[in-house]
């Protein structure tokens, strides 16, 4: 019998506020955050067939998460322009585990924001304490908004130890600071369908 109790150990949170990236200053800063929650991995060192009951209990978690983050990074749910997910795995799971994240995680965040149509964009990988998990990150309602196709790099320094998992949100304010290569603009978002 496996044990689902949710049972995390520590939540991180990183802020950084970019003024510019070499070019002017920016008019408004833009801010990037992301929150890595570290927990037990109940389905550590065995193949368990039946993983989806443990990611209804996540949810509650992913919108703690999100409000955390949005605490952290002092701004309102409205003021995301862009968001990203993703897992690391610890050694002793298999990378399905880290499909446990999809629903609580990107669920959580569009519930926030309210209207968020995009699909959030997710990276999923095994590594050992210490690896860095790059998160992408894209507009919350039109993926193919070009200027902020973008990602944060994630580092909890004792994480995830081989029986963990960590789940990580990512939102931003705003683009690339200096973003000049074409495509859909932010004010050209009109069909509303998640793309564009």
């Amino acid at each position: 019998m496996v044990d689902l109790t949710v049972n995390v150990r520590k939540i991180a949170v990183f802020v950084e506020e970019v003024r510019h990236d070499g070019g002017p200053v920016l008019d408004r800063p833009i801010r990037h955050g992301w929150v890595a929650c570290i927990l037990r991995n109940p389905f550590a060192g065995a193949y368990h067939p039946e993983l989806q009951p443990f990611m209804d209990l996540l949810k509650p978690l992913g919108l703690e998460c999100s409000m955390r983050l949005c605490a952290a990074m002092g701004i309102k749910p409205a003021e995301v322009e862009a968001y990203g997910k993703g897992s690391l795995i610890g050694s002793n799971g298999e990378i399905e585990h880290g499909a446990l994240w999809h629903v609580p995680g990107g669920y959580a965040m569009r519930e926030l924001l309210g209207k968020a149509l995009a699909i959030v964009p997710s990276m999923t990988k095994i590594g050992a304490i210490g690896t860095p998990l790059d998160v992408p990150i894209h507009h919350r309602n039109a993926a193919y908004v070009r200027s902020h196709f973008d990602g944060v790099t994630v580092v909890v320094p004792d994480s995830p130890r081989a029986d963990e998992l960590m789940f990580v949100l990512a939102m931003t304010t705003g683009g690339r600071p200096h973003a000049r290569m074409g495509g859909l603009q932010q004010s050209e978002i009109s069909k509303w369908d998640g793309l564009r």
